[in-house]
């Protein structure tokens, strides 16, 4: 193989390690997921207190007791549907190079795009290029399994040329799937805060009926 890439020693692979790691934000994003769980817990914990029961005991109709029961329900509903989009945040992801091709990381790819030499350095140009040489090595070994004597020597080569290349993009890889990681977990929180807004107003809206259904009722 003639395209031998860097070694990992040089001005490229040095800047990628002073970069500040992408997983720093994780925990900053997951700190917010906690709070937001926090607080929604409290307004669960508020619903399901004394309060609400002793607004139940005002209520003498079937009536207005369906719609105190529908009100509390659709709040609670609320409180459910925040906290369970909220806790994606928490959840623990791996992220392959398969995953880099979800819609969900469409926009960190537009910024591979623009930008190739910030992420890439001088290993790759893209993506694909920055993972070829694994599927290089792969192949040259399905071929390898197969060779004929005389043309082992030189696949041998090959696949130790390979094995160098894939050694000089990792770093670039890693840095690749850390980033794609950390971007994942920032757009989970950025829809369940939408998740936690429209939770909310379920919420809000199960209050107003409850309220509504209790209020002078004795």
């Amino acid at each position: 193989m003639s395209d031998e890439q860097p070694t990992a020693s040089q001005p490229g692979s040095a800047t990628l390690d002073a970069l500040p790691s992408p997983l720093d934000s994780v925990d900053g994003s997951r700190a917010t997921a906690r709070w937001i769980i926090a607080s929604t817990g409290a307004v669960g914990a508020l619903l399901l207190g004394g309060g609400p029961l002793l607004a139940v005991g005002r209520i003498t109709d079937w009536e207005h007791g369906l719609w105190a029961g529908a009100g509390l329900l659709l709040a609670l509903s609320g409180v459910a549907w925040a906290l369970w989009r909220t806790s994606d945040v928490l959840v623990p992801a791996v992220m392959t190079p398969a995953q880099l091709d979800s819609p969900a990381l469409r926009g960190l790819r537009e910024q591979f795009d623009a930008a190739p030499w910030y992420y890439f350095g001088s290993v790759a140009t893209s993506l694909d290029d920055l993972l070829r040489h694994r599927q290089i090595a792969a192949n040259i070994a399905a071929l390898l399994r197969s060779a004929e004597p005389g043309d082992r020597d030189a696949l041998r080569r090959s696949l130790l040329t390979a094995h160098r290349n894939i050694a000089k993009t990792d770093p670039y890889l890693r840095w690749v799937l850390a980033t794609a990681h950390a971007w994942q977990v920032r757009e989970t929180l950025h829809r369940a805060r939408r998740h936690t807004f429209l939770g909310g107003v379920l919420v809000i809206a199960g209050a107003v009926t409850f309220l509504s259904a209790t209020a002078g009722r004795h």
